[in-house]
């Protein structure tokens, strides 16, 4: 088919240029996709599906100017993706609501369906179809089906007290990124591990998988707005309070000490999971940790308490109340 001369012509041809963009063979899983009024999808016997949407909003979570538009197609489906890790399970399609302005339906549209394309083959994670509208400004809304083992589904609420608070990878690395790219004065390229983390996240699909086929984690949960905004989910979730030990929370190297602890607190964007494991089976926990990640950092951060306070004990031996400082869209600034 020849290339559309003026590609924002009408939608019809641009839901062809998203089609042909993203174009997946058909599957057994996903047999009706992109191109009818809705899409047909065979659920895995012995499975349960697990269903997440989330928003990529120009000027919340995108700068045009300064994101590359293949990390924002990246990025879109990666951290929607993050919260099926978070229940143990693996993505399977995915439904794209995209709107924007008629002088992006060129270029910057194939950059950014560039970037979702890469990022739904490295998940595994087909397009099922969509909609698409024009606006001023880029809004994304991405739904992600997957599934989960039956019975084997890790919810918020299954951390108990005494049991042990785990985290995957550093903290604040993609927060610290964000701070660098809005100092550049162009489109921003990935050159260090945080603008890397911040431009191209990598969900812990493995991991997440892993922590639930071996019923190691009592609860879990990603961290996209933050520690300090996503533990008491955790911990309202499961009616229990925590500790947190300020100096075991792994975070950014190569910049002032107070302020890699303040990212590593309040950081978001990280997708990193946080999960509690009960003490009888941390020691095979860390044993199968060492065979199956060898090179993926996780930390003990401190415990679940019965009583319902969060409490962050910091390096000189006092604790104090951990307040939440994360990414919170309603807060009063």
């Amino acid at each position: 088919m020849p290339a559309q001369k003026n590609p924002d012509s009408n939608e019809d041809a641009l839901v062809s240029r998203i089609a042909r963009k993203l174009h997946f063979a058909k599957s057994a899983a996903l047999p009706i996709g992109v191109g009818d009024d809705a899409a047909l999808w065979h659920p895995t016997a012995g499975y349960q599906t697990v269903l997440t949407c989330d928003w990529f909003l120009e000027g919340s979570h995108f700068l045009r100017e300064k994101h590359p538009a293949d990390a924002v197609g990246w990025k879109c489906l990666a951290r929607a993706a993050s919260d099926i890790a978070a229940m143990g399970g693996k993505p399977r399609c995915f439904l794209l609501s995209l709107a924007l302005p008629g002088e992006l339906s060129g270029k910057w549209l194939d950059d950014f369906l560039g970037g979702l394309r890469r990022a739904s083959k490295a998940l595994r994670c087909e397009p099922a179809g969509g909609d698409t509208t024009r606006q001023d400004k880029v809004l994304i809304n991405v739904t992600v089906i997957g599934e989960v083992r039956k019975d084997r589904a890790v919810l918020r609420s299954g951390a108990r007290p005494d049991d042990l608070l785990f985290v995957s990878g550093t903290l604040g690395e993609a927060d610290l990124g964000l701070r660098q790219l809005r100092t550049q004065k162009r489109v921003a390229r990935a050159s260090n591990a945080a603008l890397r983390k911040h431009l191209y996240p990598e969900p812990r699909m493995a991991l997440g998988y892993w922590l639930a086929q071996n019923r190691f984690a009592t609860a879990m949960m990603d961290l996209s707005d933050g520690l300090s905004t996503d533990l008491p989910r955790l911990c309202k979730a499961s009616g229990v309070g925590a500790v947190i030990a300020e100096g075991a929370v792994p975070r950014p190297s190569r910049i002032p000490e107070a302020q890699a602890v303040r990212l590593a607190l309040d950081g978001g964007d990280d997708y990193e999971l946080l999960f509690t494991v009960r003490p009888s089976n941390v020691p095979r926990f860390k044993r199968s940790m060492q065979k199956s990640f060898p090179r993926l950092a996780i930390s003990n951060i401190g415990a679940i308490t019965e009583t319902k306070k969060l409490l962050l004990l910091k390096k000189e031996g006092v604790t104090q109340e951990f307040s939440s400082g994360g990414w919170d869209p309603f807060r009063k600034k």
